[in-house]
């Protein structure tokens, strides 16, 4: 079948590259009779520019002018079987889409299964800045993904995936699909954490979900076969702004080589000065910043970020190119780049004990989970830090 989308996109190049196309012919699906004003604002496009388009369409048997403009059979063939969108439980979609669901009424049986599927994640590495966010955060982060015209039959990288974003998109597409395998969306996950990876492995095995794991190191570069190949891409990087360059630049190495696809970049709140940094990270890698969504993220016990975090939807442009390619050295985990050592004492025994970088404890958590060598206890209070003094 002929790829209409970019049929169109080569006559008429728009700036706003071939995905705004793509929204435009859906907007056309989802509301029949629409109107060309209507359609532009819809999608933020001129409406010259959108007359342009729909001419495009018209002249390739998808669309006719008919009480507004509809779709052919052609074009409702294209965008069922060709995009992915047959069997799709359209009210449900509508739904979100227009932000008229609810967590409690809509994802109730989901929220179950995902409740306990997330308190039965493996521990959080600190060392690697690990953190584990909510089940609706989850949630709303593939809701968001939705929004943006990037979950249908598309293809999504998760960069690291201790959140379980992966199994939310899953879930998402199960409760959107009256039979899942009708759907065409396929999840790749890219991390250096086996553990998560095995366990994701597994729900997806049993919830047949359309995942696949892969054990990577970011530091390393990209392999080939994982080049160009994706419409999107999810990141919680480490909160420091060579790990956030690391993990984009691998990412921008794995989409698809178009304007307009977007990266749902996790990130802390920070000051002024350190979000003027991010920015001249994100135009150096020729990126815009579509939406920032402050508080969007919530983590359990994440006290050392506020327990939340913001969601910074940036797009591709004609410039985008990632800022690192080759091998990366450097520390980009906030362990390595401020290593300290903290004392803690034990809040039974009154033991003090010394976890940091180099210690025989390297986290809290690790120092939890073994408890106390002196009473086997496994609450602490924090008594004094310093930082390492390298010789």
């Amino acid at each position: 079948m002929i790829d209409y989308i970019e049929h169109v996109y080569s006559n008429v190049n728009i700036d706003e590259g071939p995905q705004a196309i793509e929204q435009l012919l859906l907007e056309i699906f989802f509301h029949e009779g629409i109107s060309t004003k209507e359609l532009a604002r819809k999608t933020l496009l001129p409406v010259p520019l959108v007359a342009a388009i729909k001419r495009e369409f018209i002249k390739a048997g998808l669309v006719v002018q008919d009480r507004g403009v509809r779709l052919s059979g052609e074009g409702k063939n294209y965008i069922e079987n060709q995009l992915g969108y047959k069997g799709l439980n359209i009210i449900l979609y509508n739904r979100l889409m227009n932000d008229e669901w609810t967590l409690d009424e809509d994802f109730r049986e989901e929220i179950i299964k995902l409740n306990k599927l997330f308190d039965e994640r493996p521990q959080v590495d600190v060392t690697v800045d690990q953190s584990k966010c909510t089940v609706e955060t989850s949630i709303k982060r593939a809701i968001l993904c939705l929004k943006y015209h990037c979950l249908i039959g598309k293809k999504i990288l998760c960069l690291g995936d201790d959140d379980l974003v992966s199994v939310s998109i899953g879930f998402i597409i199960k409760k959107l699909f009256y039979d899942i395998k009708m759907s065409n969306t396929e999840i790749c996950i890219l991390d250096v954490d086996n553990r998560f990876l095995k366990y994701i492995e597994e729900i997806a095995a049993t919830e047949n979900l359309p995942i696949q794991c892969v054990n990577i190191d970011l530091r390393f570069p990209i392999e080939d076969k994982y080049k160009k190949k994706f419409d999107c891409f999810f990141t919680d990087p480490p909160y420091t702004l060579d790990g956030m360059r690391l993990f984009i630049s691998r990412g921008i190495s794995c989409l698809k080589s178009k304007m307009g696809l977007p990266i749902f970049l996790s990130f802390a709140h920070k000051s002024p000065n350190f979000a003027m940094e991010m920015q001249r990270v994100f135009i150096n890698m020729g990126l815009v910043a579509a939406e920032i969504i402050p508080r969007f993220n919530k983590y359990e016990g994440a006290e050392i970020i506020g327990n939340s975090s913001q969601m910074i939807v940036l797009k591709t442009t004609g410039q985008t190119s990632p800022e690192i390619e080759a091998f990366f050295n450097d520390a980009i985990y906030t362990g390595e780049i401020k290593k300290t050592i903290r004392i803690y004492k034990c809040k039974k025994c009154g033991l003090s004990i010394k976890v940091g970088f180099k210690e025989k404890y390297r986290t809290i958590e690790e120092l939890k989970n073994k408890r106390c060598p002196e009473c086997n206890e496994n609450t602490f209070e924090l008594e004094s830090k310093t930082y390492y003094t390298e010789v």
